[in-house]
């Protein structure tokens, strides 16, 4: 029985991969349940009883959440292309349906994103993709490697998770201001607390960008530092942002007490390899390090 169910989640999976990488596409039942192998009469069924929501309405969640995060983040994107790309006919239909889900049209929300809103709209698609389809890693994916002293431009955000979006949007726009683009400068970020077990005020990330380049003053608050060189376990994500946490927690709990190491004192940090919107949510790459004695 027990392989049956790995069987049957595995279907469900793939089902959920081809969602992320074909958002552009029509993603009826029938295209659904036959990237399945389930009947077509009873996929929507299967599916809605599984993750307590229907294909149709899976499927624009995540279109909404991926036009939401161009619109926020990707401002050379323009509504008319966001509104194609996420299967709309015109910027009109769009622009309904994305106020219905966000309270906000998508010009209103590019100008001053509702980060509560979005939190609250994606979040059983999260619940989805994040918990119940989540792979745990394996102890011999993690590897040991001498980290290079690394220097960095630091934003740091501090205060509620939910407000994150906008310190993101601060780093973006310095970055481009600074000709930093990912390709050229890679991204890191530092964990300094875990949302899930601080209180609101109290959680801190610092968002990074490797440059050796002088950091003057500026309207963003974005200060100079460094990364230190040092030993670290590193663990490879790939997959959704929101399973993350998940992937931090086995180096700590199933990985260090195996490993015979000590952490050294300094947080446990991210390489943003790949990122989303610009790839599909699954494939998005994040490296993990944990600081090693």
């Amino acid at each position: 029985m027990t392989e049956a169910i790995r069987h049957y989640q595995a279907r469900m999976r793939r089902v959920l991969d081809y969602i992320d990488a074909h958002l552009e596409q029509d993603l009826n039942v029938e295209v659904l349940s036959a990237v399945a192998a389930f009947s077509r009469f009873h996929f929507q069924r299967q599916f809605t009883a599984l993750f307590g929501l229907s294909p149709h309405r899976y499927v624009q969640l995540l279109r909404m959440k991926r036009a939401s995060y161009r619109l926020a983040y990707r401002p050379g994107d323009s509504i008319t292309e966001i509104a194609l790309d996420s299967g709309y006919e015109s910027p009109e239909a769009f622009s309904r349906v994305f106020r219905q889900r966000l309270g906000q049209s998508p010009g209103d929300f590019r100008k001053a994103p509702d980060w509560a809103a979005l939190q609250d709209m994606t979040q059983s698609g999260t619940q989805i993709r994040g918990i119940f389809m989540s792979a745990k890693p394996e102890l011999d994916q993690v590897r040991i490697i001498d980290f290079p002293h690394t220097p960095v431009a630091v934003l740091t955000h501090h205060g509620a998770p939910e407000r994150l979006g906008g310190s993101l949007r601060n780093f973006i726009a310095w970055r481009k201001q600074m000709k930093l683009a990912p390709a050229v400068s890679a991204t890191f970020n530092i964990l300094h607390a875990d949302p899930l077990n601080c209180e609101p005020e109290d959680y801190r990330i610092a968002l990074c960008a490797a440059t050796d380049q002088p950091v003057t003053a500026n309207e963003f608050g974005i200060v100079a530092d460094a990364i230190p060189a040092g030993s670290c376990a590193v663990l490879r994500h790939i997959g959704v942002n929101d399973s993350l946490r998940d992937a931090v927690a086995f180096l700590y709990t199933d990985w260090l007490p195996q490993s015979g190491k000590d952490m050294r004192d300094y947080p446990i940090f991210v390489q943003r390899v790949r990122f989303f919107p610009d790839a599909p949510e699954h494939e998005a790459v994040v490296d993990i390090f944990l600081p090693l004695k």
